[in-house]
């Protein structure tokens, strides 16, 4: 063979080593990097982010028109990766390279993180509504959050209802209601006066089983104390955005149920999980989420608290940063901001 041909093929075989190291070979690494952003009070695929609706009309009395931006902001994340694709990841300088198993921990599948996932968001939208009917001041009661496909109360109450009366005896609060319930035993019939979102109140008659820990009558569902509105408040963004997204949705809803505009017509972005009561947390890739809220053109941004030391490392000067730590102090700082004023920020 050909010296020079010969000296050509030693000289390739590396490149084409180091070829394939980039183009097959997988990393235990996940890039994180700025996601998809979404108007809270617009639309995505034909139906209202936050849609606040109700058969009867009464929504439509008390929805108002809204303009502008409440953006939630999510952290786009790619797994898989190969070598090449985690260099020019890096490089890029626009994402950030985690160890796989702090986003997915080795001791659970996919499907456990999944379900872990979609539990964690659909409790978020729950606590989403409340605190801003909370903050609205919308009167509590004792509300069904869940109930069992299978349990004594399956077909005769839905999440959402409201229980008034336990056996011709009110309850006004969570209190009262496991103190009627706790003088039951299994067997008993319990009679529960309810109203219903979206329908007339009624009144249903309750056969209760028998819970393997408890000597009391079994009904076979969740109750707390929450606000409660004769109209429904959905969010129909699956599970995009995780708990993360419930101060934006909070926003979403005070602003459709006051009037006014709550962002003054301002591109307004923001993150943060929120509880039931209206305290707002702290989340995670805060820096990601900026950056693509200012590409989006957003010029304020809702920061937690606790985010803001994290926040101002992003250097996102086309933005203000207004620093929040409950729904009011939010809703307070948007306001200021309509009246020409200074909001708290980071």
């Amino acid at each position: 063979m050909n010296r020079r041909i010969l000296t050509l093929m030693v000289a390739l075989v590396p490149i084409v080593a180091f070829g394939l190291l980039l183009s097959v070979v997988t990393v235990p690494y996940v890039a994180l990097g700025p996601g998809p952003t979404f108007n809270t009070l617009g639309e995505v695929d034909g139906k209202q982010v936050v849609d606040i609706k109700s058969t009867d009309g009464v929504a439509g009395e008390v929805v108002h028109p809204t303009s502008g931006h409440l953006n939630m902001t999510t952290v786009a994340q790619r797994d898989g990766l190969t070598f090449g694709q985690a260099l020019l990841l890096w490089m890029s300088g626009r994402d950030q390279l985690v160890p796989r198993e702090l986003v997915y921990p080795p001791d659970k599948s996919k499907d456990d993180i999944d379900q872990a996932n979609t539990t964690e968001f659909r409790q978020s939208e729950d606590d989403a509504e409340y605190a801003a009917l909370s903050y609205l001041k919308y009167p509590k009661a004792v509300t069904v959050s869940t109930v069992e496909d299978k349990g004594p109360s399956a077909g005769k109450l839905q999440p959402g209802d409201a229980i008034d009366m336990v056996n011709n005896v009110a309850v006004a609060d969570l209190a009262a209601f496991q103190a009627e319930v706790k003088k039951t035993k299994p067997g008993d019939q319990l009679v529960i006066d309810f109203r219903r979102k979206n329908a007339p109140a009624g009144t249903t008659t309750v056969t209760l089983g028998k819970h393997p820990e408890r000597d009391q009558g079994y009904l076979g569902i969740g109750v707390v104390d929450a606000p409660w509105a004769l109209f429904d408040i959905e969010f129909n963004l699956a599970n995009i955005g995780g708990p993360s997204a419930g101060l934006m949705f909070s926003l979403a809803v005070v602003d459709k149920l006051t009037t006014g505009d709550l962002n003054d017509g301002k591109f307004v972005a923001g993150t943060g999980t929120i509880d039931a009561d209206g305290k707002v947390g702290s989340i995670g890739g805060i820096t990601h989420k900026m950056l693509a809220a200012a590409e989006a053109g957003a010029t304020v941004f809702m920061v937690p608290a606790e985010n803001c030391a994290e926040a101002l490392t992003a250097r996102e000067d086309s933005m203000q940063l207004v620093k929040v730590d409950t729904l009011t102090t939010a809703v307070d700082a948007l306001n200021t901001i309509s009246a020409g004023g200074e909001p708290p920020t980071c």
